[in-house]
């Protein structure tokens, strides 16, 4: 979902060329390293020069994270998913409007926190099978016998009030795309 973000970005900001994705360094390194191979991967892609990878695992490395991007003049953010920054919602919509940077994050509060744009999966959905799951295993079904499953509605939020603050004009084909729209 990383470089889906990632093309998302870079729709909105055509011109940009250097962008940055945070990861969290603590969570899972294969996974991370997996996302930061994909995310390089759709960069090269899509035709930027450069995607900076910052990572953060406490409140004091966002800041420092944000700082990082600024000096390395990268024009978007992607925030990759974690249980970490799905906490942090308020705090990186914060920065990334007190440093006027474009960033997409997986998580719709972050929208609604006045951050710029979020595609990822239903919250809701991930606990609603979470309590089947739980269901299954409370009526006597071995968690062994289950079959993995994943949240399959995916939202795209976008918030035109900060897109405005920035002075972005969203393109009609992320509009149309929109689940939620906040104006």
């Amino acid at each position: 979902m990383t470089p889906k973000r990632l093309q998302m970005l870079c729709e909105l900001l055509p011109t940009t060329t250097i962008m940055a994705v945070l990861v969290n360094p603590t969570n899972a390194p294969a996974t991370v390293e997996t996302e930061v191979r994909q995310v390089q991967a759709a960069a090269h892609t899509l035709g930027l020069q450069m995607v900076h990878v910052l990572q953060a695992s406490t409140e004091r490395d966002l800041d420092s994270a944000f700082s990082t991007l600024i000096q390395r003049r990268a024009g978007g953010l992607v925030i990759s998913a974690d249980t970490f920054f799905s906490g942090k919602s308020v705090e990186l919509a914060a920065l990334a409007s007190r440093h006027a940077v474009p960033t997409i994050s997986p998580y719709r509060d972050f929208v609604t926190a006045g951050g710029l744009m979020s595609y990822g999966g239903s919250v809701t959905e991930l606990y609603r099978l979470a309590g089947v799951y739980t269901g299954r295993i409370l009526k006597g079904e071995q968690p062994a016998d289950l079959p993995v499953q994943q949240v399959t509605k995916v939202q795209l939020a976008i918030n035109l009030k900060t897109a405005k603050a920035f002075g972005l004009t969203v393109p009609t084909s992320l509009i149309g795309r929109a689940d939620e729209i906040i104006e």
